[in-house]
């Protein structure tokens, strides 16, 4: 693993807004020592869902994860920190929130598959398109 500074992205799901859990998640990755170095509030069009998850286009819950990423507002959270990516995912657990592990986000603030709280992009190439497609 390296130990290189760099970006990712958080989207604060509308579960998770509605929930009232955007202090909460912030609050983590901070703690955890990230930068916070954006921080937007938006409701997607269909058609910015539909470039978000493009690389989903294929699979049969693409558009399950269209409508619900579209259905209320989001917050987008540019952070900076060391494996930005990789410990991002980690914080944020597996994306079955019922397989997530105690002290994980989707462990600690979710039950469901698409309603699991947060995103984080997987990787710095998912990054560049999710902020370009977020207008970041």
């Amino acid at each position: 693993m390296s130990s290189a500074t760099e970006e990712t992205l958080v989207v604060v799901k509308p579960d998770g807004v509605r929930r009232g859990y955007v202090g909460e998640i912030l609050s983590r990755f901070e703690r955890k020592g990230f930068t916070i170095r954006q921080l937007r509030m938006i409701t997607m069009t269909k058609a910015q869902a539909e470039k978000f998850y493009d690389v989903h286009r294929s699979k049969p819950f693409f558009n399950e994860l269209v409508s619900f990423i579209s259905s209320g507002p989001v917050v987008g959270i540019v952070l900076v920190g060391r494996d930005a990516v990789a410990t991002a995912r980690r914080m944020v657990g597996a994306t079955k929130a019922w397989e997530s592990e105690a002290g994980t986000i989707r462990g600690d603030l979710s039950l469901g598959l698409t309603d699991n709280a947060v995103h984080a992009s997987d990787s710095t190439a998912s990054f560049q398109h999710e902020t370009k497609v977020l207008g970041f």
